[in-house]
């Protein structure tokens, strides 16, 4: 048998049971994201198998501890640049386990604009912002002042 489309979900003998990736109106299962298979072969261990997911994870993890050891601008830096790291393992690893949610597109999409938020957000922490936004507080004075 010629599967034309190895992403459909499998039936319990691992034959693919419809040839597309679109659904009926009433869905039984959902079709793995690509680039979720394994990271690392199958005889790996299984930290090894996840590894993209597992350094995401502690970059946060440490990220959070920082925070909450009184570096909150650092330490959510670092959750921020972790997310981006997620975005840029995903559109380059062709594997990278469960990291893969979604299809690649709103995986990257997902991770670049959350990081990239947090990232900014972070670097405008007050005293002392090590970005600071002009406009910003003229929207800010417009909108208290005006409602």
């Amino acid at each position: 048998m010629v599967v034309r489309d190895a992403i459909s979900a499998p039936d319990v003998d691992g034959v693919p049971r419809r040839a597309t990736r679109r659904f009926p109106l009433f869905t039984r299962d959902t079709a793995r994201p690509e680039g979720g298979g394994r990271a690392a072969p199958r005889d790996a261990p299984a930290p090894a198998r996840q590894w993209p997911v597992l350094a995401v994870s502690a970059a946060v993890g440490l990220g959070l501890l920082l925070t909450a050891l009184d570096s909150f601008r650092v330490g959510t830096l670092l959750i921020g640049l972790a997310l981006l790291a997620g975005a840029v393992l995903r559109w380059l690893v062709p594997d990278v386990g469960m990291l893969a949610v979604r299809s690649r597109f709103t995986d990257i999409a997902t991770y670049g604009v959350l990081g990239t938020a947090i990232v900014l957000l972070a670097m405008m922490v007050q005293p002392d912002p090590w970005l600071v936004i002009p406009f910003l507080k003229d929207t800010l004075h417009f909108t208290v002042t005006n409602s």
